[in-house]
């Protein structure tokens, strides 16, 4: 490792120029790739992305191209900031400038539909490397921006990639954990999007705030449930990149997820609020693939199913509400007591009762 890495950012959106700025201004050489060769030269010019964070000054290092080539060549630390959808297709055109010691860490909350895979398998099969990871917690870029204390996870089973990572994103304000449960911290990322549409349909059908933690806390054991049976430690869930992400994404109507189920709340289809937002929201797709991912597995996941009503086959929010109500009452934490166990107790029960 070098003593000053150059690092590469690809990808402008609102994260992307965040992390870029924290980068420069801690001091390392940093490029930032964007698709726009006009919104390059505007942020060259003026150090401004006016696009995605207009009140972010970027510090003048910054070097912004549209040409991945450029970007990549020479850099040791690459971070992949691109939507979920687009994944796959950036990262197959920039593995002909690509090479093996570089590190690569995604910041991407999402799946890839074909397959249901996750960003770090993506890298993992396109490029062949070993200095993997990904960066995932309750980072929303417009605190990042503002430089509010925040904290995030890089989780890799690689120590180059834990360390450089470290390295180069800590300071005063962005603290920067270190995991080795790569899964359970993308899975994390990935899943909260689910559950932040159902907190923000809860918060606009006026329920309250017990209504509020219980569903938040039922979210924690449902998506943990989940991701342990792809391979994620359930321990990953007690920290940043579980119930921390969850808590910001549930509770914050800068989340754009949020703000999705807030407007199917006050009974707007899920047309009319991508009209609104001007994009879809990662937590839409993200309950299709994982409703028929738990379908196919047979796991357990009562709060994606009810959103599935909602956001794919047009029923109330209300009435789903409602009926969510009525679901069996199962175990509290899946990996104290499993629900294989309340379920038998349950029937017991009612055999001797119906003696």
């Amino acid at each position: 490792m070098t003593a000053v890495l150059t690092v590469a950012v690809i990808g402008g959106g609102s994260f992307g120029t965040a992390l870029t700025s924290i980068v420069a201004g801690n001091g390392y050489p940093t490029r930032l790739w964007v698709r726009n060769p006009q919104l390059a030269t505007e942020i060259n010019q003026q150090h401004c992305n006016s696009k995605y964070m207009p009140d972010l000054q970027l510090p003048a290092c910054v070097e912004a191209t549209s040409s991945l080539e450029a970007a990549l060549t020479d850099a040791q630390l690459v971070f992949l900031a691109i939507p979920s959808k687009g994944f796959a297709q950036v990262l197959e055109q920039a593995k002909p400038f690509l090479k093996p010691e570089q590190i690569l860490v995604s910041t991407t909350k999402g799946f890839e539909e074909k397959g249901f895979k996750l960003m770090s398998q993506l890298m993992a099969e396109i490029t062949g490397f070993q200095h993997l990871g990904v960066l995932s917690g309750p980072n929303l870029a417009s605190e990042l921006a503002q430089k509010q204390l925040t904290g995030t996870v890089i989780a890799s089973a690689d120590d180059l990639t834990r360390a450089s990572v470290q390295q180069v994103l800590g300071n005063d304000f962005f603290r920067v954990y270190a995991n080795t449960d790569i899964y359970g911290a993308e899975l994390g990322g990935a899943l909260k999007n689910i559950y932040a549409i159902a907190a923000g349909m809860a918060a606009s059908l006026g329920m309250g705030e017990n209504t509020r933690s219980m569903l938040m806390t039922r979210a924690l054991a449902e998506m943990s449930r989940f991701a342990v049976s792809l391979g994620a430690n359930p321990m990953t869930f007690l920290g940043l990149a579980g119930v921390g992400d969850l808590i910001v994404t549930c509770s914050s109507p800068l989340s754009r997820n949020y703000r999705v189920g807030q407007a199917l709340g006050e009974g707007k289809s899920l047309t009319e609020v991508v009209e609104s937002l001007g994009q879809v929201a990662e937590g839409v797709n993200t309950v299709r693939l994982v409703k028929a991912q738990a379908d196919a597995l047979g796991i357990y996941m009562p709060l994606v199913q009810a959103l599935y009503l909602v956001l794919f086959e047009g029923h109330s929010p209300r009435e789903v509400a409602g009926s969510m109500m009525g679901n069996e009452q199962s175990t509290d934490v899946e990996f104290v007591l499993p629900r294989d166990e309340v379920l038998k107790s349950a029937q017991k029960v009612t055999r001797i009762s119906t003696q």
